[in-house]
């Protein structure tokens, strides 16, 4: 014990604390959003290690003071460095309510290192219970008041920080890496982890997924649409860290899904930062703030400057910021000549050039407003291109929104005959495999016509929502042809199952629409064309469903028209009535198409 506390004592007096950074992966926009600082002894002390560093520290009592030095060695080594982004720092609800935390020291340490507040966030982490929660709120009050975010570590991991969650409301919240690893092949983590980002879309908080290790996790927390990651498989903790992300890395990413519609990104010809990209050559970070001024004097359209360190960008410099501040008596005397660092953003919004218009314009509404004036700085492998603007990205997504309203079934909202085709393209050029649902309702203008078009109404409608509940909408896409057709394209590997579900949901909703009589006959009496009176069955689905596998078809027409062949044989069996009492009907054409061989094969829904 004596030996242990000896030894810790040394590493603090003679500050020989390492950190190390672990860099942190903004999905959206491709880039580093910051990093977290870990602490390493020394190689050859027995307290290397961090589990066994504060370990020792909390049987000596010397927890707070270990944290204090971990934070100031963090910090030092952070501004040293010159990384780019946010600094993750964790701090322990004690460390928090210490004094010495808000007693002016770090505020000066960060004004000497000329790291200014809103780059850092106060990690909390949950070894040890929160007893003085009103104290604790008041506290991050303080710190949130002078521009400091905060996070908490390893949701999921016991129920103390879901009460943390909804009390503290937190701007980040790290996923606990036990549902990060294997969640890929995992539908109980995967499902937990969807749960806890419904939490965050309501809680207005950011999601890092911690523990990332394998490149299958990887991909599917992209496609999840978490905002964050963290991991092995992005780049392990490093005294001095990556600064752009790895070949590996960017290789994962470029694993783009097939866009939905041109407002959900992907690759291809959909709109990217790169089309919004100006090649404003950049100021090296050594330029001294005179030669900034002049380059803005020089040209009244420049509204911002990008600093760079070699090619990789690490600063942004606002016109009117640096006027104003030049403006006071004195300024260019007292700091003309020096370094363009010292008034820049050392936290400009970064963005890949791949990162698409969607993701962009949400990073810009949750993002501090002064991006809004500043833009972001778009680089390709981690290099600097050129800098986009907020007003020209509002400009573009006008644009797509118009667009896509215009080609928008006006009942539904839900994309029309233009955006269908041009999905369908999209899928045949890559040579990705799909299924693609020609659906109808049966009976439909009978019914229209007896209880008004109000009600017919009604129906379309209720058959939009079970379609757009039954898909996947990291996946599969629906359409409206118009009227009572519907068109859906399916990736999901479980497509005939959503389905059935589909024909029987849709069945029990027209019964519901009808009254006790009705229900118990299974239709209604009405005029038929003839203007007799006779029984009309309640509406049900005929879906009519098309494999279409690499190189089977060659464009969008083709397609549509097997799938509206499907439709017709489904229609064919169920004005049959084979297998009455029935709910519907799925026709499945099972032969290739383009084959000459015709296997065909459909089965109703029995009851």
């Amino acid at each position: 014990m004596d030996d242990e506390r000896a030894e810790l004592e040394r590493l603090l007096d003679e500050a020989l604390l390492k950190p190390v950074f672990q860099p942190i992966l903004d999905f959206r926009v491709r880039a580093i959003l910051g990093y977290e600082a870990l602490i390493r002894g020394p190689e050859g002390s027995p307290l290397s290690r961090p589990d066994q560093l504060f370990g020792v520290a909390a049987r000596c009592g010397l927890s707070l003071r270990l944290e204090h030095a971990c934070r100031e060695a963090s910090l030092r080594a952070f501004a040293s460095q010159r990384l780019a982004g946010k600094l993750f720092l964790n701090v322990t609800p004690d460390c928090l309510l210490d004094p010495r935390l808000m007693n002016g020291r770090t505020r000066d340490l960060l004004s000497e290192l000329g790291i200014a507040p809103n780059r850092v966030v106060l990690e909390l982490t949950e070894n040890q219970q929160i007893s003085d929660m009103p104290g604790i709120l008041e506290v991050l009050l303080h710190y949130r008041g002078r521009g400091f975010q905060i996070a908490i570590d390893d949701l999921g991991e016991g129920f103390a920080n879901l009460r943390m969650w909804s009390e503290l409301r937190p701007e980040l919240v790290k996923i606990d890496k036990h549902f990060v690893h294997g969640i890929a092949d995992d539908r109980i983590k995967f499902h937990f982890v969807r749960a806890m980002q419904d939490l965050a879309e309501i809680g207005n908080a950011l999601l890092v997924a911690e523990g990332i290790e394998r490149e299958e996790d990887f991909v599917c927390i992209r496609d999840m649409g978490i905002a964050c990651g963290q991991g092995y498989f992005i780049a392990h903790p490093e005294a001095t860290p990556i600064r752009q992300l790895s070949r590996r890395t960017l290789s994962a990413l470029d694993q783009q899904s097939l866009a939905l519609s041109p407002m959900t990104g992907g690759p291809g010809r959909l709109p990217t930062a790169r089309s919004l990209l100006k090649a404003i050559v950049p100021v090296p970070i050594h330029a001294s703030n005179a030669a900034v001024i002049e380059r803005f004097e020089a040209d009244p359209s420049l509204e911002v400057l990008p600093v760079v360190q070699g090619s990789q960008p690490v600063g942004m410099i606002n016109r009117h910021s640096m006027v104003d501040r030049f403006a006071r008596p004195f300024r260019r005397e007292l700091f003309g000549r020096k370094s363009c660092e010292l008034f820049m953003d050392h936290a400009p919004l970064v963005v890949d050039q791949h990162a698409t218009i969607q993701e962009l314009a949400m990073m810009l509404s949750l993002a501090p407003r002064h991006y809004l004036l500043d833009g972001f700085i778009v680089t390709g492998d981690g290099e600097y291109l050129g800098v986009g603007s907020s007003h020209d990205l509002m400009g573009m997504i006008t644009e797509m929104q118009i667009s896509a309203a215009r080609y928008a079934n006006p009942l539904t909202q839900l994309p029309g005959n233009v955006p269908i085709n041009e999905h369908v393209d999209r899928l045949l050029a890559a040579g990705s495999p799909f299924v693609a649902v020609y659906v109808d309702i049966d009976n439909f203008k009978p019914f229209n016509d007896t209880y008004g078009y109000r009600r017919g109404d009604d129906v379309i409608q209720t058959l939009a929502r079970l379609l757009c509940e039954q898909v996947d909408e990291r996946l599969d896409f629906v359409g409206h042809i118009g009227g009572d057709d519907f068109f859906v394209i399916f990736r999901s590997a479980d497509w005939e199952m959503r389905c059935w579900e589909t024909i029987s949901r849709f069945a029990e909703s027209v019964t519901n629409m009808l009254g006790v009589d009705e229900r118990l006959s299974g239709g209604y009496m009405a005029e038929n064309r003839r203007g007799e009176l006779s029984f009309h069955p309640s509406p049900t689905l005929s879906l009519g469903a098309v494999r279409v596998g690499p190189g089977d078809c060659e464009s969008h027409r083709e397609v549509a028209a097997a799938a509206s062949g499907a439709k017709k044989q489904a229609k064919k069996r169920s004005r049959s009535g084979v297998g009455e009492p029935a709910g519907g009907c799925l026709f499945i054409e099972r032969r290739r198409l383009g084959d000459g061989a015709s296997h065909l094969f459909a089965r109703p829904l029995v009851n």
